[in-house]
């Protein structure tokens, strides 16, 4: 049980005693909206309806003892009419979806299953690496789908069309046949659903929009039975009252519950079912936590693994007695966190609300008007695939409306799990494409591209990504980002990705504000030289180098140096510079990467050495410089004391005193006054310091230029300044670290 602060409520059975109140306030509207809802969704699929009221039922009972969430409801969704009316056709001998629900019953209990063994294994992340758009596209399209269907039973009319576009081309061609019955309740209940936000009136807000749809539908219901002549004439086409166009549910409860059947287990089409079922209610309900996460007032967060858990196991025990799979439903936790729910039990509460409704009420429920929740349904397909979401996606860049636009079209022929295929081989053909790389190169890119995940000394972290950073990049994103403690500092450098995609950065974008929550602060940089799609911030990016880089005049004599001295030479960047953190100069300096690396040893000892080009940064923020300069990395065969030599300015005269409170003293020697004046001289043993300095070594360093050099007791590191040696300096420098070597062993 979770102590509350700052006000952030109860949880368990201390938050069922002490907010009662509000959670049951906001679970009755919420019940109120997933009354007419589950039944739409139901008979949406062509099942029975009262199939959608077991699966809330459930949902909201059974779920809440073992789920992750805290304002999440839990129930079936608009998302999976299409998957599931599909794969109930599919599993049909004859193609009719109430034939095929027997089996669509045992899909639903294997994916259920499934769905907890992930949640279980906490593998729930890998819903996540599905590209956003392609999501979009996916829900996009199954909005389409609802819509289409959804109209003609809004119509009155019928289509006999072999896939959703035939459907929609049939809407037209079917105008003169409009049932004029049905189509008063349809479509005063598309108006309502409409312009129901847009009316200001408060009392006629408390009551949700779906309510209202039914409570003018059955009215007009009960006024058709009053018209003398049962039938009314339009364009000189008379049209008789409809007698089969109220919701069928049964008299009693116990008649519809129904048994799972498992014959066709061992069949393709079964499994394609599982998987189907499986893999968009996973994605839905990921999704709706993480945006109900983000509505919750108390900032707090789900545990994901265990909410797809708590789904799947519900989802089974809805598929053994005749229910829908469970999910969790963005539009009824939507209502329940504007209601002021405080915990899960307003979910718990919503559950108990329509199991009473299904034990005492069937007989209301009987005079709801099918086409009401076909108005229903049509608004939530409009919803779906509204023109925000395209226009949304083509501001993202238009290679995002080419991701979405292809999953629409494959899912609106095929079918949803074919659609997030497809949709997914068009967005990794086109990074690759983008990323300018073959197929081998893009795939050693993505998944060994040599991103580094490190601690600083000051405690904060860094995250340098390299190579392609997409959605394939997520789990490893994930887990890096999942090593960040609260409360610490993190920097993102994206400077050395070739190509970073919008759901990559969209999980950046999601981390930072919940990782400010805990006091730590991410800062994500390095794409100044990237190339967006378009203006938008989460835009693909792409930071395109030619496959063949021409070598520098300065690169050039660089190697040839190295050949001639017969050392190795290596030009391409390294982002492995781990060796050189061991050192103090680079405590508070992240390093960025090294590049133009020769390696060799000197002639006259067992001292092997390398020189490269570094990057690394200085400051933060505003105040932060990106320096590159050539440094020298020496190691000892044996252990010395460590010290540190820099050049002596005026600054450091002034403040020796004040750096001497730090344990910075400079070593000054009486003997050498022109060495002490000019060189700044440090180390943690200072006699042992005096002792390695020796006459002649101090006599060597007076006669040469003053470099940065420091030692940490294995090796050495020396550069003269805050840029790149010419080659005349760097044959100089490896002259000069030969001869002070000779000094120190």
């Amino acid at each position: 049980m979770a102590t509350p602060g700052n006000d952030i409520p109860y949880s368990g059975w201390m938050g069922f005693r002490k907010h009662w109140k509000n959670d049951i306030v906001a679970a009755v509207s919420v019940a109120l909206v997933a009354l007419p809802l589950s039944l739409a969704i139901a008979k949406g699929m062509g099942l029975p309806p009262i199939s959608g009221l077991i699966t809330t039922v459930i949902g909201g009972v059974f779920t809440t003892f073992i789920r992750g969430g805290h304002l999440t409801i839990n129930g079936p969704a608009a998302g999976l009419i299409a998957v599931c009316a599909a794969s109930a056709a599919a599993l049909s001998p004859t193609g009719n979806p109430m034939e095929g629900f027997p089996h669509l019953l045992a899909a639903i209990i294997v994916a259920g299953g499934l769905q907890a063994v992930v949640g279980l294994l906490r593998l729930g992340r890998i819903a996540e690496v599905f590209p956003s758009s392609v999501i979009q596209g996916v829900l996009a399209s199954i909005g389409i789908i609802i819509f289409a269907k959804q109209m003609h039973v809004a119509m009155g009319t019928n289509s006999d069309g072999a896939n959703t576009i035939e459907i929609i081309s049939d809407i037209f061609s079917k105008i003169p046949e409009i049932d004029p019955f049905i189509a008063i309740i349809s479509g005063i209940g598309i108006l309502l659903l409409i312009f129901h936000a847009k009316i200001s009136y408060k009392v006629f807000h408390f009551i949700p929009a779906p309510v209202w749809v039914l409570a003018l539908a059955v009215p007009i219901v009960f006024l058709y039975g009053y018209l003398e002549a049962n039938e009314i004439a339009v364009f000189g086409k008379t049209f008789e009252a409809p007698k089969d166009y109220l919701i069928d549910v049964p008299e009693n409860w116990i008649d519809g519950v129904a048994f799972p059947d498992f014959s066709k287990a061992m069949t393709g089409t079964f499994w394609m079912a599982v998987i189907s079922i499986n893999l968009i209610s996973t994605v839905i309900t990921l999704a709706a936590a993480k945006a109900v996460d983000k509505l919750d007032p108390y900032k707090r967060k789900t545990n994901l693994n265990k909410d797809l858990t708590a789904v799947g196991v519900a989802s089974m025990v809805s598929g053994a007695i005749g229910g829908l799979p469970v999910l969790n439903v963005i539009v009824r936790s939507t209502v329940n966190v504007h209601n002021n729910a405080k915990t899960k039990w307003s979910n718990f509460y919503h559950g108990l609300f329509i199991a009473l409704f299904v034990l005492f009420a069937l007989p209301v429920i009987q005079t709801f008007p099918v086409a009401a929740l076909a108005a229903v349904l049509v608004v939530t397909g409009v919803k779906l695939a509204s023109p925000r979401v395209f226009r949304e996606v083509y501001q993202q860049g238009l290679e995002q409306m080419i991701f979405l636009l292809s999953t629409i079209l494959i899912t609106l022929y095929k079918n949803p799990l074919i659609g997030i295929l497809g949709g997914i081989g068009v967005t990794l053909l086109a990074h690759i494409l983008m990323s300018r790389l073959s197929i081998p190169q893009f795939i050693q890119m993505v998944f060994r591209s040599g991103t580094a995940f490190r601690k600083n000394k000051d405690g904060s972290y860094v995250l340098r990504v390299k190579g392609v950073a997409n959605f394939l990049s997520l789990l490893k994103l994930i887990r890096l980002l999942e090593k960040v403690p609260a409360g610490a500092d993190l920097k993102v450098d994206l400077s050395r990705t070739r190509l970073v995609d919008l759901t990559f950065q969209e999980k950046l974008m999601e981390f930072r504000p919940m990782h400010r929550l805990t006091g730590g602060k991410v800062q994500i940089v390095g794409m100044e030289e990237h190339i967006a799609t378009s203006n938008h911030k989460l835009a693909l990016k792409t930071h395109i180098i030619p496959n063949i880089r021409k070598i520098s005049p300065r690169e050039q004599s660089v190697k040839q140096i190295a050949v001639d001295n017969r050392w190795s030479f290596a030009r391409e960047e390294q982002i492995d510079t781990s060796e050189l953190t061991e050192f103090n100069f680079f405590n508070s300096r992240p390093l960025e990467s090294k590049e133009n690396i020769i390696a060799g040893a000197f002639d006259d000892s067992e001292v092997d050495w390398e020189i490269s080009d570094i990057v690394f940064d200085e400051g933060a923020m505003l105040s932060k410089e990106v320096y590159k300069t050539t440094l020298q990395l020496i190691h000892l065969p044996n252990e010395i004391p460590s010290f540190v030599i820099d050049k002596e300015g005026i600054i450091d005269k002034l403040f020796e005193r004040v750096l001497s409170f730090s344990g910075q003293k400079d070593i000054d020697f009486r003997d050498f006054p022109n060495f002490s004046n000019n060189i700044y001289l440090t180390g943690d043993d200072e006699k042992a310091v005096r002792q390695l300095f020796t006459p002649d070594l101090i006599r060597f360093l007076e006669t040469e230029e003053i470099y940065h050099i420091e030692c940490n007791g294995k090796a050495l590191i020396i550069f003269k300044s805050l840029r790149t040696a010419k080659v005349a300096e760097v044959k100089n420098m490896i002259r000069f670290s030969e001869e002070f070597v000779k000094y120190l062993i």
